[in-house]
């Protein structure tokens, strides 16, 4: 019998609780179910056998209602992991947990993202069962960029002087086995003291003791990839321990065989093989962890722009403060080139502020009072004093790294075929070193013989680089496009965004400015241009609405009085309804005026012609008449036009999406080039717009920046949020534009076109390495009259391959926009 918590959305009054327990009673298996209502949770019992989670929620859903597992999510720190398989394992030891729902494990972050239910299990828990499985958990909170980056940098010396070490000891012992027959070549041989015919003895002990120093350097091999066989969750340590142990213990029998008479043996030594496989493949992981340290340059550098101290103004003194104890409402002063700590609000002063690193934008933006201001970007030329707003985890900078963060964490849908195969790929390799060992030795051929087969088989896989074809050109891909202001959240969205045929483009604030402003005053029935004004101007004070903002800064020109509503009322997709003076007041679109029933008198051909030009027209009706228009127009951003012709020739069908009417929309849209227009459509109706679309087969994007988007912007393949737009916006796009240039969407789906071809190839390689070079060590190319291939010739490859991989990935560090 098991226990969940599931929270219940959409209850409204108790009877709505006591609906919840009845649905969840009846669904067969289920013993126990209690619903509180003034917590939202439901407590069930049930039988796993007979009924599900997934069953149980699916009958609340059924009943009107949602119910949700309670879940957290947590970011953990993987060390002593040295490949993919050991990825797969962290990841299979985390699922078997109760109270787990999910875990993702990077190997190239070295992350693991669990998510689980906190009423289960602790994170203390899911610590101990990967310390269990012989690996070490972290919080991210433990460590801090400047620890993680000198860990990294301790074990990239460490391996550094791990391979001097081995190098030293292998050249003279390679010089030392192989002297003999290179010598018979070219007319020279070794001192008698070493050499195999006169001294087979000294010959042996000298290349085991040579062989010992680089077997103590190469350690870890032995000690993780042993551990992990043991654990029944073999690794790519467990290949080379299995390999060079194999090529080691044959020495030793050799040494036995030599010092009891038999001096063939001296021939067959194989110490230089351990010695060169070790000594390669330490390169090799040198080589990977310098070239990892490069694919994560991006939020590095973004984690390094932030200072380390503030400047607080405190009873009116200047003092120095640590970037950690500056408080939510402090004033803090920036002097010209210095960096703002955190963000804030200005109160004193005017500068220039250059925002580059954070938004792409090279071009410094003023600011003077009431204007906000970004952590980590630079003062210019004026000092300043400014409110801090947001600190910590909350600022923009965080949010960012926190972004990209997730981003260079998450799975590709293309990286499960990887997962599949990593997962299965070293016992299946292990089983054909084995298999194609005895069946040579069977097959009449020599121990030796076999055992350079079996050495070979074990020592060419590489699942390393099946590992990292994906997670290293998701984070460098990632990075580059948070270097160019184009956050993208996830890995699904990166694969995604190549795939795009539709994009809509929301037309105000996204195609437009969002700062219209009145144009035209168009009076009847008697009323002035300034009475007309000054009444609309006064209805819209407490509308949001950028055309009614527009409105009232026209008034705020013209030094008009606002006049106190005694009634407010706004119609969404309409306009509003107020009372000023007594008066009723409709102040809308020409629906609002149909639908009222008011005679549009003479003004309609005026309104056209309005529209015709790109301009709004705003009618305004008092006490049932007509009174006049206000016009309204929006000036489109300077690069939306070139974006729209950009997207067009990477065949890329646009469609602009507006509540405004039809001819005004036809007006932007033939400024910008657009042919596809949706307009009049409420907010509300904006998602269902883009259903629509996707109704058509199409992968639909939807770029927006209002709160009125967010429900299309969720419901697109890909919603993309312009950064100047609102938070909900942004939480609901997988794509944020940081510097609200339309012409980072075609580099959006540019990056993704690259980053994708980046993967395909890396995966091509890395499966192409493997199915070539696993069959050329088991012997297929001898069985025709070709060469057997030697164990140090297969660590050369294995090493090369993960490298090649990353160097390939590291390419996407070069993606420029095409302008």
């Amino acid at each position: 019998m098991a226990t969940k918590s599931l929270k219940i959305e959409g209850m409204t009054c108790s009877a709505c609780a006591k609906a919840v327990e009845r649905t969840s009673k009846k669904v067969q298996g289920v013993s126990e179910a209690s619903v509180n209502f003034a917590t939202e949770k439901l407590n069930v019992s049930f039988d796993e056998t007979v009924v599900s989670v997934s069953d149980i929620q699916a009958a609340i859903e059924k009943a009107g209602y949602k119910a949700v597992i309670e879940a957290r999510n947590k970011t953990l720190k993987i060390e002593g992991m040295t490949c993919s398989a050991c990825a797969k394992a962290v990841e299979r030891v985390t699922k078997k947990l109760d109270g787990v729902i999910d875990s993702n494990v990077n190997f190239a972050t070295e992350k693991l993202s669990i998510s689980y239910e906190s009423s289960k299990i602790r994170v203390s828990d899911i610590k101990k069962a990967i310390e269990k499985a012989g690996y070490k958990a972290f919080e991210e909170e433990d460590t801090n960029i400047d620890e993680d980056k000198e860990k990294k940098e301790k074990e990239i010396k460490l391996l550094w002087k791990k391979f001097i070490i081995s190098l030293i000891f292998t050249i003279p012992l390679l010089v030392i086995s192989m002297g003999h027959m290179v010598g018979e070549k070219f007319g020279y041989s070794l001192p008698k003291f070493i050499d195999p015919m006169s001294s087979p003895r000294v010959f042996a002990i000298v290349q085991l003791v040579l062989v010992i120093p680089v077997m103590i350097a190469g350690n870890r091999f032995f000690k993780v990839g042993f551990k992990s066989l043991v654990r029944k969750s073999p690794n790519m340590d467990s290949l080379i321990a299995m390999g060079t142990s194999a090529a080691f213990l044959y020495g030793i029998f050799a040494i036995v065989q030599i010092f009891g008479g038999n001096i063939d043996y001296a021939y067959d030594l194989y110490f230089e093989s351990a010695a060169v496989i070790i000594t390669l493949i330490t390169l090799g992981k040198y080589l990977e962890s310098v070239t990892k340290g490069k694919t994560s340059e991006a939020i590095k550098k973004l984690m390094g722009l932030a200072p380390k101290t503030a400047i607080i103004i405190r009873d009116g003194k200047e003092i120095e403060t640590p970037i950690e104890e500056v408080e939510v409402g402090d004033i803090i002063l920036v002097k010209p080139g210095e960096k703002m700590p955190v963000d804030g609000v200005v109160v004193h002063g005017i500068t220039s502020v250059d925002e580059s690193m954070l938004t792409g934008e090279s071009m410094p933006v003023e600011k003077t009072i009431g204007d906000k201001i970004i952590g980590a970007s630079i003062n210019k030329n004026g000092a300043i004093k400014y409110e801090v707003t947001k600190v910590g985890k909350d600022t923009a900078l965080a949010q960012i790294i926190k972004l990209v963060e997730d981003a260079q964490g998450s799975k590709a849908p293309i990286a499960k075929l990887a997962d599949i195969i990593s997962g299965y790929f070293v016992p299946v390799v292990m089983s054909l070193a084995i298999i194609s060992a005895i069946v040579w030795y069977m097959s009449g051929e020599t121990g030796v013989f076999s055992l350079t087969i079996f050495i070979s088989v074990l020592v060419i896989a590489c699942p390393c680089a099946l590992g990292l074809a994906t997670p290293t050109a998701i984070m460098v891909g990632t990075g580059r496009g948070a270097e160019y202001g184009v956050l993208i959240k996830s890995g699904v969205a990166l694969e995604t965004a190549h795939k795009i045929k539709t994009i809509v483009f929301d037309k105000t604030g996204t195609i437009t400015e969002g700062k219209p402003k009145v144009t035209d005053i168009v009076v009847t029935n008697g009323i002035t241009q300034n009475d007309l004004l000054q009444l609309a101007a006064s209805a819209e004070k407490s509308s949001e609405h950028p055309l009614g903002e527009a409105i009232v800064k026209g008034a705020e020109e013209k030094g008009l009085e606002f006049k106190n509503l005694d009634f407010f009322k706004a119609i969404p997709g309409h306009g509003i309804e107020v009372k000023i003076d007594g008066k009723n007041i409709l102040l809308g679109n020409r629906k609002l005026m149909v639908e009222r029933n008011i005679s549009l008198q003479n003004l309609e051909e005026t309104s056209n012609k309005l529209a015709s030009e790109g301009k709004t027209p705003m009618y305004i009706a008092i006490n049932e008449k007509m009174a006049g228009i206000i016009a309204v127009a929006d000036t489109v951003k300077e690069n939306s036009k070139k974006a729209i012709e950009k997207l067009r020739k990477m065949g890329i069908e646009v469609a602009m999406i507006t509540g405004d009417n039809k001819r005004t929309a036809e007006a932007i849209a033939k400024q910008v080039g657009i042919d596809r227009i949706l307009a009049e459509v409420l907010p509300q109706d904006k998602a269902n717009e883009v259903k629509k679309l996707q109704a058509e087969g199409k992968k639909v994007a939807m770029v927006g920046d209002g709160i009125n988007d967010a429900p299309a912007l969720a419901q697109a393949d890909i919603g993309i949020a312009i950064g100047s737009g609102t938070d909900v916006a942004m939480e609901s796009a997988d794509i944020v534009l940081m510097k609200s240039d339309l012409m980072d969407v075609p580099t959006a789906i540019q990056l993704s076109k690259e980053t994708i071809t980046n993967i395909k190839q890396n995966l091509f390689w890395a499966f192409g390495y493997n199915i070539l070079g696993i069959p050329v060590a088991m012997g297929i190319l001898y069985i025709f009259g070709g060469p057997l291939l030697n164990p140090i010739i297969a660590a050369a490859a294995m090493s090369f391959s993960s490298v090649s991989v990353l160097l390939n990935a590291l390419r996407l560090k070069g993606f420029k926009p095409v302008k």
